[in-house]
């Protein structure tokens, strides 16, 4: 392995200023995609790049940080995961996972989890991951399974999109549990 950042398939690394054309293409071509909760307005393609640039230059915040994926096979840019909130006292974070449509189903978004999953585990200590995912969302939930997430608990109606509340699934895995599937030292 090249570095604590890199699987087989993908490569996590921060995001360039330049990456707004790709991040504008995916969500045009997604609209109201996997792992999106609601339908957004339309975005100007200066939007897209004030955001990459703001990401560029973000501060790791509380442990709340975005990650470009890229394939490592041609460096091709395929989606983001990061931490969005932190529970440091308490030892837990979530994060999310985004993939471009033309992407999914490669195994990109399995990878990129286990290796965010590693660094906050072993280097950053905490010791529980939380995921939220719409009950509809069969391709997320197998995912999450897959890698050994159990479902916690289900907020009914909880999310309003596409016209219709939908239930969302909070699902978690302890760090004794990924690495017992995982490992948590690099392959």
């Amino acid at each position: 392995m090249a570095s604590s950042w890199s699987g087989k398939r993908v490569r996590l690394r921060a995001i360039e200023p330049d990456d707004w054309t790709v991040f504008a293409r995916f969500a045009d071509a997604d609209g109201c995609g996997q792992g999106r909760t609601r339908l957004d307005l339309p975005r100007s393609a200066e939007s897209y790049r004030a955001w990459a640039q703001e990401q560029a230059v973000a501060e790791c915040d509380d442990d709340r940080f975005r990650l470009a994926v890229e394939t490592t096979a041609t460096g091709e840019l395929v989606g983001t995961v990061g931490s969005h909130r932190t529970g440091r006292p308490s030892g837990w974070f979530e994060f999310d996972v985004t993939i471009g449509a033309e992407h999914r189903r490669k195994g990109y978004a399995a990878e990129a989890v286990v290796v965010l999953l590693r660094f906050m585990f072993a280097e950053r200590r905490y010791h529980k991951c939380l995921v939220e995912v719409l009950a509809d969302n069969e391709a997320s939930l197998a995912l999450f399974r897959r890698l050994g997430f159990t479902e916690e608990g289900r907020l009914r109606k909880h999310v309003f999109s596409a016209g219709r509340h939908h239930d969302l699934v909070m699902m978690g895995i302890l760090v004794n549990e990924f690495d017992q599937r995982h490992t948590m030292s690099e392959p």
